[in-house]
């Protein structure tokens, strides 16, 4: 083993710490959104999705978690990740620009009190920037996952968690804030559950 390789890996994973620390000082926003996740979704609402790249990766990820199950068995909730339709995605592209990619298909899908929920490590994308203006159009609510803050997401969505760390672990902490969300989204979905019994 190259000793610049094991340098490069430690480096990394040190480099995490600094992405939970951020995150530790927003559980109350992540606990907040998942409790008004439940209550939205319970009520008939969907949750949207969108990042570019690995964030797209992290946006499937969490809509995998509510249509499919998080902790445990539970019905499965609406959640859409916009990046996922190949043919609506390319045909949106080509013939309105990559930037109006997400926009498009919040107004299609999306309907007032849904949610969306946008990733980006930069905060700068204009196809997400767009989609904040086409959900506040159609009444939605959004929420966005982010590196370091102040950028121009955090500064046009409802609310948002800034991770501050370098993209990639930042990125790393988008995972973590996710699975914190869905933590919280269950057990608020069980304990409504079981007060209706």
């Amino acid at each position: 083993m190259r000793a610049d390789s094991h340098r490069i890996v430690l480096e990394h994973l040190h480099a995490v710490a600094p992405a939970v620390e951020s995150l530790l000082g927003s559980t109350a926003t992540l606990a907040a959104w998942g409790v008004e996740m439940a209550d939205r979704l319970l009520a008939g609402q969907r949750l949207l999705a969108a990042g570019n790249g690995g964030s797209a990766a992290e946006a499937q990820h969490l809509t995998a978690e509510l249509v499919g199950r998080f902790d445990g068995e539970r019905e499965p909730f609406s959640a859409i990740s916009l990046h996922a339709e190949s043919s609506a995605v390319t045909a949106i592209a080509n013939d309105y620009g990559f930037d109006r990619m997400f926009a498009r298909q919040v107004s299609a899908h999306g309907r007032p009190g849904d949610i969306l929920m946008l990733l980006s490590t930069s905060g700068k994308s204009p196809n997400l920037l767009h989609a904040v203006e086409a959900a506040r159009a159609a009444g939605i609510t959004t929420w966005a996952l982010t590196g370091v803050g102040p950028n121009p997401l955090t500064e046009c969505v409802d609310d948002y968690v800034a991770v501050d760390a370098t993209s990639a672990n930042a990125q790393e902490g988008h995972l973590i804030a996710l699975h914190a969300i869905c933590r919280a989204f269950d057990a608020e979905v069980r304990r409504r559950r079981e007060e209706q019994r």
